[in-house]
């Protein structure tokens, strides 16, 4: 019998995105055929699927999917980081985008539709995917936003292909400008928001009680200083005005010219193209954040899986 080596294991991984075990199983039912390997874990079928249904999905891609006056963002997980390449995944995530942004983002909606191409719906496509790939799959997150007038323009940051990879933006502009230098200028706005992280748009979007709890902090440490309640109401103020550069989109100085204000750069757009715009609003999805993530050795995942 062939002997199933760490580096064989890892070659059918990366020519099948199957799972390392599975990998493994694979080499050891097919005397370490790799060709014979590779259609063993075709064959393997949906029995696959429910065995990893339990295991934490925390990478994958983002994919935007845009059209003129409106657009779509999705997150898919995936277990592992090296999926995020495998050429199928993108291609399942990015269909997944492109059926979200006719389903208004509604993930009940998306799973029901029809994968583009196909006669299965996406969660059915899903659902294969993962028997085929061996790794749990899950369509965490979907957004759908569009304006009357304007355009709705995308970014993703470090892509990995058209339209897919870690971090995505969508930036919605309302205006009766120039679609194609709006669509410009709605880049530039989302390559900052990939920068800055904002937490809103405007002052009036941020969570009140976000807001309320720095007022006190600001208050408690103004008052250290022993000076009177209105010089420390002003103290305040002044420090807020700064936590809002911070936080707030409209507020933070736009990364592209360094200088004004991103509500300054807006009004400064708007004048240029003959009409004012409005940011109606901004969406940025950022792979697994939020998800307690499970931290790995690929090395000892290889030794493992061979001596297991």
């Amino acid at each position: 019998m062939a002997e199933i080596t760490a580096a064989k294991v890892k070659e059918l991984r990366e020519k099948s995105g199957a799972g390392m075990m599975d990998c493994k199983k694979a080499l050891t039912e097919t005397a370490g055929d790799l060709d014979a390997a590779i259609d063993w874990l075709r064959t393997k079928g949906l029995a696959t699927a429910s065995k990893k249904s339990g295991r934490v999905a925390a990478e994958g891609l983002v994919a935007v999917s845009t059209s003129g006056t409106s657009g779509a963002i999705v997150e898919v997980n995936a277990e592992t980081d090296f999926v995020g390449r495998n050429e199928d995944f993108q291609k399942l995530v990015m269909g997944i985008a492109d059926v979200a942004s006719t389903q208004s983002g509604d993930l009940d909606a998306i799973k029901a539709a029809t994968f583009p191409g196909s006669d299965e719906t996406v969660e059915a496509t899903l659902t294969n995917a993962i028997a085929t790939i061996g790794e749990n799959m899950n369509l965490r997150r979907a957004v759908s936003v569009s304006v009357e007038n304007g355009v709705v323009a995308s970014y993703v940051h470090n892509a990995t292909a058209p339209g897919l990879g870690k971090i995505g933006i969508l930036v919605a502009l309302e205006s009766e400008g120039d679609a194609a230098k709006l669509e410009e200028f709605g880049k530039q706005i989302a390559m900052h928001v990939a920068a800055t992280n904002p937490e809103a748009v405007s002052v009036d979007e941020l969570d009140p009680a976000s807001v309320e709890r720095e007022r006190t902090v600001l208050s408690d440490q103004a008052r250290e200083s022993g000076k009177p309640e209105e010089i420390i109401a002003k103290m305040v103020e002044g420090r807020l005005n700064k936590f809002y550069q911070e936080v707030v989109l409209l507020k933070q100085t736009f990364v592209v010219d360094g200088e004004n204000s991103v509500e300054k750069a807006v009004e400064l757009k708007g004048k240029e193209l003959g009409s004012p715009i409005k940011i109606a609003s901004v969406i940025r999805y950022a792979v697994g954040e939020g998800i307690e993530k499970e931290e790995s050795d690929f090395a000892a995942e290889v030794a493992a899986a061979v001596s297991g």
